[in-house]
């Protein structure tokens, strides 16, 4: 088939791309409000009742199970409510939990009456504002890659990724505003609420600027409503006969015969497996270990409290510059690539931490080593992972294995940050060396497994798996 040439229309996608991609910036910014805040929390809420550091890694990863709750129900909700809605409801579990976690006694409990059930509520808004996080960061990519055009999807839904960046400087920064006004003792009473009440104002925003979005084209087309997912691809592309080609396309994959009887492996277990474990892969290497953690283990190196939160905000700095950077290479370099090389260069930098950190070297060097990580990470799979993951599912099947996708994502990040405290606890900085691993065998499953998907249309990449019967299914086979 010859496809009409058509220039996209850049700034209204880009309004719809960055409204969307607030979904990142409150992602970014919900996970990474702890690291201010957790030492406070820790103070408050666990050592003043007795618990140790099982108590304190959970309090501190506790969003993780609203996570994978979130992803669990995202395909269900995008498919039911569409994409759209989905993401509204996103928005206000945010917001809510951005309140109950800045005055967990709102409701039931005295202010500096610290108690287990106390505990119990603070961990309960964390777990609502991580549901928000799972459906957000499963249907945002998915919106996104469903109405951008193939030739520029990766940097579109790279904008995503770079929104969690933004939101996770962004709260960096309130942190230490936050940290720096008054004293430590005010902090831990009152400082750490700001920390998590701030999250309100990009919440009611994102929430705001959702009712002007439309919904996705092919959302619409499943659900018959051809005229309206055709306006809209017309404005996307600046082409009424390309939108019509791009409708008849979707048809095919959605209306065929087989298409309302689709079960998550019409397509064999191989693209299930590929894309489940690139999600996987992506925490386990110990990004948010990083993230998490970064003024606790700055401090560990012997800086001051204050002095530990600036340099965590040169981290979120150099998050946002190299995830940006990523957009040159998405769609130039493609996603395979990058991925082995980003895993490679996060390996040796946390090797380099884990031996330095074993014989008492501390000082810039661990902080480049560190930085040198963050940038590997954020240059490959802080970017690539979310655009493989929106993009290599077939449309028949993509909600539910999207869903699948999140949730054992959700599950590995929550063990790769609560158990940190315990390694590090049994280890030190040996326990880094576990993560290099790691970094090591996602090397070796990228260039065995991992299909490139660089400047292919959706429904292309579903030809990939649909040319591959069922019975003859073979993970080796996969180039």
């Amino acid at each position: 088939m010859q496809y009409v040439q058509a220039n996209e229309n850049n700034r209204y996608l880009l309004a719809i791309v960055m409204t969307v991609g607030l979904a990142g910036l409150l992602f970014g910014y919900d996970t990474a409000v702890i690291s201010g805040a957790e030492q406070h929390v820790q103070k408050y809420l666990i050592n003043s009742i007795g618990l140790g550091s099982f108590a304190h890694g959970f309090t501190v990863s506790s969003a993780h199970i609203g996570c994978i709750i979130g992803g669990l129900i995202s395909g269900l909700l995008a498919n039911k409510l569409g994409r759209k809605k989905t993401l509204i409801l996103a928005g206000f579990l945010f917001f809510f939990s951005a309140l109950g976690s800045a005055y967990p006694e709102m409701f039931f409990f005295t202010k500096g009456d610290a108690s287990f059930s106390l505990l119990i509520a603070f961990n309960t808004y964390r777990i609502i504002g991580g549901i928000g996080i799972g459906i957000g960061a499963a249907i945002a990519p998915m919106y996104i890659s469903e109405i951008s055009p193939e030739q520029s999807r990766g940097k579109y839904v790279a904008v995503y990724t770079i929104s969690i960046g933004i939101g996770q400087l962004s709260v960096y920064t309130v942190n230490l505003l936050i940290a720096s006004a008054q004293t430590t003792a005010w902090v831990s009473d009152i400082g750490w609420r700001y920390m998590f009440a701030s999250e309100m104002i990009p919440a009611l925003l994102f929430l705001s600027l959702l009712f002007f979005v439309p919904e996705t084209p092919r959302y619409l087309v499943f659900n018959n409503e051809i005229q309206k997912a055709s306006s809209i691809l017309e404005r996307v592309h600046n082409s009424k006969e390309r939108a019509s080609q791009i409708i008849s396309e979707i048809k095919k994959t959605i209306f065929n015969k087989t298409s309302q009887k689709a079960r998550l492996f019409s397509y064999g277990g191989l693209v299930i497996f590929v894309g489940v474990a690139v999600h996987i892969f992506q925490p386990l290497i110990g990004i948010n270990v990083i993230m998490y953690y970064a003024p606790r283990i700055f401090e560990s190196m012997g800086v001051g409290q204050i002095a530990s939160m600036f340099q965590t905000v040169i981290v979120g700095i150099v998050n946002v510059i190299f995830m940006t950077l990523a957009l040159k290479f998405v769609d130039s370099l493609g996603r395979k690539p990058l991925l082995m090389v980003g895993s490679i260069g996060c390996a040796i930098s946390l090797f380099l931490v884990a031996i330095l950190g074993s014989m008492n070297v501390f000082g810039i060097i661990t902080l480049v080593s560190i930085l040198l990580y963050v940038a590997c990470f954020q240059l490959t799979w802080g970017v690539v992972t979310w655009i493989v993951v929106s993009e290599v599912f077939p449309n028949k099947i993509r909600g539910k294995a999207v869903a699948l996708a999140s949730v054992l994502h959700w599950i590995a990040n929550l063990a790769a940050s609560s158990m940190f405290p315990m390694l590090n606890d049994a280890f030190g900085p040996a326990s880094f060396t576990i993560y290099g691993g790691l970094c090591v065998l996602s090397v070796f499953f990228i260039w065995k497994f991992l299909p490139e998907t660089k400047g292919k249309k959706l429904e292309e990449i579903e030809e990939i798996w649909s040319k591959r019967p069922v019975e003859n299914q073979r993970f080796q086979n996969i180039k």
